[in-house]
């Protein structure tokens, strides 16, 4: 596993799934043009591009080259790193036809390609080794799964100087790239205690 200090941005869960074989970072999807309504991600993009970076690798076709523009101007400020697919013809497996420009995306590219590109792109590569936080601990910490884990995880993330609408998923991919565990944790025990004080 290759570890990245970078959140990806791929288009979609077939060229996430992909990544995640070979890469150990936090891997979003825009769900193609969706992102463009999408507020609660792009506000997570813009986030990990300031604290992180974020690298954009959408396919190589004009679908991808609108969605990569899009993404950088939204995103204001930031470290964006762009990783430039080559244009290879072909068919992806689980496809009947090829895409509308015959290219082969993200998820037809064989590992060695997509790596090579990454390095061309001057990704950090990491060796830290920091536990990640699981779905359970965000279930103990009452920020998921719980009657009122809404209303509790937004007054979290407003003390944390995040957007107030990320969903319990988001939240953790964040901070398990982000590195803000004990922060979090220090936030909850804080937010916990003004709650039982009223």
């Amino acid at each position: 596993m290759i570890k990245l200090k970078e959140a990806v941005i791929v288009e979609g869960k077939y060229d996430k799934i992909k990544l995640a074989n070979f890469l150990d970072t936090l891997i979003i999807e825009t769900n193609g043009f969706a992102v463009f309504k999408d507020l609660e991600k792009r506000q997570l993009i813009s986030l990990l591009a300031k604290e992180t970076g974020i690298i954009i690798m959408t396919d190589s076709d004009n679908a991808g080259n609108i969605i990569r523009s899009h993404i950088k101007n939204f995103v204001k400020d930031g470290n964006i790193k762009q990783v430039y697919l080559p244009q290879i013809k072909g068919k992806e497996k689980r496809k009947e036809k090829p895409s509308s420009e015959g290219f082969l995306g993200v998820e037809g590219l064989s590992e060695e390609i997509i790596i090579e590109a990454l390095n061309k792109s001057g990704v950090t590569k990491t060796n830290l080794d920091a536990p990640k936080m699981q779905k359970s601990d965000f279930y103990f910490l009452g920020l998921s799964g719980q009657a009122k884990s809404r209303s509790f995880r937004q007054k979290v993330l407003t003390k944390m100087g995040l957007p107030n609408n990320l969903s319990a998923n988001n939240l953790l991919g964040y901070i398990n790239l982000s590195g803000r565990t004990e922060e979090l944790k220090r936030v909850c025990e804080e937010c916990r205690q003004e709650t039982d004080k009223k």
